[in-house]
C-alpha cells in the first residue's frame, strides 16, 4: 500500500476537531468514543497507518488494539477476497482512482479463513484530492448467517408442509376424475372430505406465513374493539366439546369484575386457539384457563387483563423454555409447523402486551399473556 501526500507538520486535518476538543478515547477525532460503536471501526491516516482500532474491531479480528496502532493497515488486516486475492492490492485506496469514495460492503476473509463483512470509506480534503483518512468498518457475519439459516429453515418447512397435503389433493382428485363411476357415493364423500381438510391445512399454513411476514416487518395491524375475553374462551371450549372432547377436561375461571378490554377480536381468537390447541394436543389432564384483572404491562395504565392456560402434562423441559416462542419450536412430535407460538408472541406484543411460559402447579405447561386495556382516549 503506497502512502499519499502528507500534510505540513502540525497542520490540522480538515473536518477534524482540534485535539483539545476531542473526547477521551477519540484518537481519530471522530467526535465520539469508538469503543461505544457496535461495529468494528479501523481508521488509517494518510500514510496508511492505523490511528484508531476500537473494541469491536479487536473482538472481530482477534488483534489487540495496542498491536494495531501505528502499524500499516494492510499488515493489521491482511484481508483477502473469497478467491484468495489480497484486497488492499486490488482496491489500492491511496494510489487508485482519485474520484473513488470508498468500497461497498462485501465478504472478505481474515487469516485463518474467518469471514467478515468489510466496508471502506475514503476521506479526502477536496474532491479528487489525496486520501487523508481511510475508514474501515468490520461486521461479524454470524448474525447474517443466522438470518440466512432461519430463512432456509422457513423455506424447507414450508416446502415440506405444503407437499404432503398437495400430494393428497392431487392424488384424490386425479383418481376421482379418472374413475368417478367406479366409486360409491360414500367413497366419493370420504375422498372429497380428505381433499377439503388438506385444502384447509394449506390455507392455514399460508395464513401463518402472512402473519410471520407482517410480524417481522412490523406491519401487523391491530383493529381494536371491545372484547369479552371470558366469552371468547367459552366459545373455544364449546367448540372442543362439540368436536368430541369431554366437557370436564376444561376448567374456566373468570375473575369479576374485569376491566373493559379493547383489542383485535380476530387476533385474540387466534392467540386463544393456539394456546388451547397446544394444551389439548400436547398436554394431559384438565386444561385450566384463568382470566383475571392484573397490572397493565403498559406504562401509564393501571389495569390490564391476564389469561393463563395450564395443563397437567409433563410440561416443557427447563432447557427449552427460552426457545418456546422461536420459529419451528415443537414441544412434541404430534404435528404442527412450529410457527404458532411465534405468531402468538407477535400478536400479543403488537397489542402492547407480554407473554410468558412456565411450569403449572400441576407440573404441566403454563402460558400466561397480559394485555393492556387500551381504551380509546374519549373513554378515559
Amino acid at each position: 500500500m503506497s502512502g499519499g501526500t502528507s500534510s505540513a507538520p502540525g497542520a490540522q486535518d480538515a473536518g477534524s476537531p482540534p485535539a483539545a476538543s476531542r473526547p477521551p478515547g477519540d484518537p481519530a477525532g471522530l467526535g465520539i468514543d469508538p469503543d461505544q460503536l457496535p461495529d468494528g471501526l479501523v481508521v488509517a491516516d494518510e500514510q496508511g497507518r492505523v490511528i484508531c482500532f476500537n473494541a469491536a474491531a479487536e473482538r472481530i479480528s482477534a488483534v489487540r488494539a495496542d498491536d494495531a496502532l501505528g502499524q500499516p493497515l494492510e499488515k493489521v488486516l491482511p484481508l483477502e477476497d473469497l478467491e484468495g486475492r489480497r484486497w488492499w492490492q486490488l482496491t489500492d485506496p491511496y494510489g487508485g482512482l482519485a474520484i473513488r469514495a470508498g468500497q461497498p460492503e462485501r465478504n472478505l476473509l481474515l487469516p485463518g479463513g474467518r469471514e467478515v463483512l468489510v466496508c471502506a470509506r475514503y476521506v479526502r480534503t477536496r474532491p479528487t484530492g489525496p486520501v487523508r483518512r481511510l475508514v474501515v468498518t468490520l461486521r461479524d457475519t454470524e448474525a447474517r448467517r443466522r438470518t440466512e439459516r432461519s430463512h432456509a429453515e422457513l423455506i424447507a418447512t414450508v416446502a415440506h408442509e405444503l407437499r404432503s397435503p398437495l400430494t393428497s389433493v392431487k392424488g384424490f382428485t386425479a383418481t376421482l376424475l379418472a374413475k368417478w363411476e367406479r366409486f360409491t357415493d360414500d367413497q366419493k364423500r370420504l375422498m372429497l372430505e380428505t381433499v377439503d381438510a388438506d385444502a384447509d391445512r394449506v390455507t392455514r399454513l399460508i395464513a401463518e406465513l402472512l402473519d410471520i411476514s407482517r410480524i417481522d416487518s412490523g406491519r401487523l395491524e391491530v383493529r381494536r374493539q371491545p372484547v369479552d375475553i371470558g366469552a371468547a374462551v367459552s366459545r373455544h371450549i364449546q367448540a372442543y366439546v362439540a368436536a368430541g372432547q369431554p366437557a370436564d377436561r376444561f376448567l374456566l375461571r373468570v375473575q369479576q369484575p374485569l376491566p373493559d378490554l379493547w383489542a383485535d377480536p380476530d387476533k385474540i381468537d387466534q392467540v386463544l386457539s393456539n394456546l388451547l390447541e397446544n394444551a389439548v394436543r400436547h398436554g394431559e389432564g384438565t386444561v385450566t384457563i384463568d382470566v383475571t384483572a392484573t397490572a397493565s404491562p403498559r406504562e401509564g395504565e393501571d389495569t390490564g387483563t391476564s389469561v393463563t392456560v395450564s395443563d397437567e402434562g409433563s410440561g416443557i423441559p427447563e432447557e427449552s423454555m427460552n426457545r418456546v416462542f422461536t420459529r419451528f419450536w415443537r414441544g412434541s412430535k404430534r404435528g404442527g409447523t412450529g410457527l404458532g407460538l411465534y405468531i402468538v408472541k407477535g400478536i400479543v406484543e403488537a397489542h402492547g402486551g407480554t407473554i410468558t411460559v412456565g411450569r403449572a402447579p400441576g407440573a404441566g405447561a403454563e402460558f400466561r399473556f397480559t394485555l393492556p386495556v387500551s381504551a380509546p382516549a374519549y373513554l378515559a
